[in-house]
């Protein structure tokens, strides 16, 4: 009873959320009028950011407490620094040198493929298992629409097609980035969802 009663409660912190996630998306345009552009330094992109770094760190802290389960953790939260440093490809560009964000993608592999080799615990069995919570199937969804859905709806040539003489860039660029953006949330609720789990684990080993 107690169990169903916490999913509940995770439920409803999930549904306030999203909304809270579709109020603020829509916040941007209510702001800023004709002038909004969902661009590369918009409100939303922001969000982006800020997702992806949360659900990173959360990620990694879960792994910290989860020993079964930290080769498979690790890889999940390291997809997701690196989609993270992906989104500042222009700044660190700009600010450093060009290819800047190439080499940080590449040395955090190689640091994340340097851990888990000295980790003991077989990295196969530890995706298996991770792969059963339902942490993994939130997680596969927010990756499939921020990689794969989100950058094929916001194709300027499928909105040119369908716009015709009437194209506007904004409305191609609110349509992906704000199907970019739930994604993201997806990813915040997985991780958040998982790291829920291991603490609950470790009580119950406790008791």
């Amino acid at each position: 009873m107690q169990s169903f009663a916490m999913l509940m409660v995770r439920s409803l912190f999930y549904v306030l959320f999203i909304v809270g996630v579709a109020h603020l998306f829509s916040m941007e345009g209510y702001s800023e009028l004709t002038k909004s552009d969902y661009g590369e330094h918009s409100t939303t992109e922001q969000m982006h950011n800020a997702f992806a770094f949360i659900s990173c760190v959360v990620f990694f802290i879960a792994a910290k407490l989860s020993q079964s389960l930290r080769p498979a953790v690790v890889i999940v939260a390291t997809l997701v620094g690196l989609m993270l440093i992906r989104e500042f490809d222009a700044f660190l560009d700009d600010n450093f040198f060009d290819g800047a964000w190439q080499v940080l993608v590449y040395s955090s592999i190689a640091a994340s493929a340097f851990y888990l080799f000295k980790q003991p615990r077989p990295i196969k069995e530890s995706l298996i298992e991770y792969s059963r919570s339902s942490s993994a199937g939130i997680f596969l969804s927010g990756i499939l629409v921020v990689l794969v859905f989100s950058r094929l709806f916001g194709r300027g040539s499928f909105w040119e097609a369908v716009m015709g003489d009437g194209y506007m860039r904004v409305v191609k660029n609110i349509a992906e980035e704000g199907t970019e953006l739930i994604g993201y949330a997806l990813l915040v609720i997985a991780a958040v969802e998982f790291l829920w789990q291991v603490i609950s684990k470790r009580r119950a080993d406790k008791v």
